[in-house]
């Protein structure tokens, strides 16, 4: 077989897949806002429910459910009948997810489900079956075919429940006024959790606070700035923060001049430095850094007393993009 036909072959299952979710769109109805009404009212958490490739998917929703505000919590169908029934509550809503919808495990555990809930969704592809007969909600996600070549395998129909449990989730997410910071709740670890979380102070080193004063030699300049590992040294006054020295402020200073032992820190700061309190999220300074192409930021603190020095590359080590 060759690459051409590889690649056709790989392009037909996007089309198709394509068009199938094109038409469940359509298809979209009040049921849909009926059910999305029901879990957002509800006092009880949402219990989603599934077999075979539906549970695999079923899963997936319960994890983006419940990282965007919406309890959740996955129930195998098999398992359900042995024992597990128990962790549904009357106050409970349930989302069955089954391509047939007749299914021995939900055929038998269907009408069982909607006693214990107070409100039980189907997602099916089969709106005659015995789920879509026993559920008090269904959604529609019927298809003509698998895009599998001999129409077998879950494709179609579990690409087709995984993206209605994503518009059921953010349509939930945008009736939540879910946000960025709502978000980072549920996401405190990994790059992500950093990203969202992680605020200057995070960061900084405010043990390491490189100064000069405005009269300092330029030899005390080239010790702050090498004791400060950060390539910048601030110019205090009376405990104020009055401007920086970085290592290009002196490489131009040599560059400019023969003899500098006339010279005092003054005379080659850039005054008025660029700040940033130490509450600040992390993302938010390197926007800062990048918008105003600079390495490095001063730190204060809620009293705007100098804090520390910020790095763009300290931020970039932890993740932060």
């Amino acid at each position: 077989m060759g690459n051409s036909e590889l690649i056709k072959i790989a392009q037909n299952v996007f089309q198709e897949e394509i068009q199938a979710l094109q038409e469940i769109s359509s298809r979209i109805n009040e049921a849909f806002v009926e059910a999305v009404n029901a879990i957002y009212n509800s006092k009880g958490k949402l219990v989603i429910v599934g077999v075979g490739k539906s549970a695999h998917i079923a899963n997936k929703i319960v994890a983006t459910l419940n990282s965007t505000g919406t309890p959740s919590q996955f129930l195998h169908a098999t398992e359900a009948i042995h024992g597990d029934l128990g962790l549904v509550q009357p106050e409970d809503i349930v989302l069955c997810i089954s391509k047939s919808g007749n299914t021995p495990e939900i055929t038998y555990l269907a009408p069982i489900l909607k006693q214990y809930s107070s409100v039980l969704i189907a997602l099916t592809s089969n709106l005659k079956s015995e789920l879509a007969k026993a559920s008090d909600i269904v959604l529609d996600i019927n298809i003509d075919k698998e895009a599998c070549p001999v129409n077998l395998a879950p494709t179609t129909s579990t690409t087709s429940q995984l993206v209605m449990g994503d518009a059921i989730a953010v349509t939930l997410m945008k009736m939540r006024m879910f946000t960025q910071d709502d978000f980072a709740k549920y996401h405190p670890g990994g790059a992500l959790g950093k990203r969202l979380l992680w605020t200057v102070e995070n960061i900084v080193d405010s043990e390491r606070k490189p100064f000069v004063s405005p009269n300092s030699s330029i030899t005390d300049v080239i010790n702050s700035l090498t004791s400060g590992r950060h390539g910048i040294t601030v110019v205090m006054d009376d405990n104020k923060i009055v401007g920086v020295i970085t290592d290009g402020d002196l490489r131009r200073m040599l560059l400019n001049n023969d003899n500098f032992q006339h010279l005092l820190a003054k005379d080659i700061a850039s005054m008025n430095p660029k700040t940033i309190n130490k509450s600040e999220k992390a993302r938010e300074a390197l926007t800062i850094l990048r918008q105003n192409s600079i390495g490095q930021l001063v730190v204060v603190d809620e009293n705007n007393n100098y804090y520390g020095i910020l790095d763009i590359h300290s931020i970039l080590n932890e993740g932060i993009e």
